[in-house]
């Protein structure tokens, strides 16, 4: 199996460390996590924030690697590119937490553009 695959899986999970991140900042009801959130401390909300910003993400991800494999795209590439958008999105939530508002839309838009060349990797194969 790619590793491409395995990072789709940490991708998978990535929303879930940002969400318990921000669960552990403060008290925050489950049974309305949404309406307590606005509760916690700034770094704890910006963290649900990347919570929200990694679950959308994540289909285009997932179908990008999806369609390059299945699709005849050079495996090594796709690993590769998937790594780097992996790290790159871990950075992303990073930089949310610690407020760098720059720095963050910058690695949004470099995971953006791996995530594209993976989509468009089987055009050249």
């Amino acid at each position: 199996m790619p590793l491409a695959y395995w990072c789709v899986l940490v991708a998978a999970l990535l929303p879930l460390f940002w969400a318990g991140y921000a669960k552990a900042g403060g008290t925050v009801d489950n049974h309305c996590p949404r309406e307590s959130t606005g509760d916690l401390p700034p770094k704890h909300r910006r963290a649900y924030a990347a919570h929200y910003n990694a679950y959308e993400n994540l289909p285009f991800f997932a179908a990008a690697v999806i369609i390059a494999v299945t699709q005849g795209a050079a495996i090594s590439t796709v690993n590769m590119l998937a790594v780097m958008y992996v790290a790159l999105r871990v950075v992303h939530g990073i930089l949310y937490v610690i407020n760098q508002s720059t720095a963050r839309s910058i690695v949004y838009g470099l995971a953006l553009l791996a995530n594209i060349v993976i989509f468009v990797l089987p055009v050249f194969k």
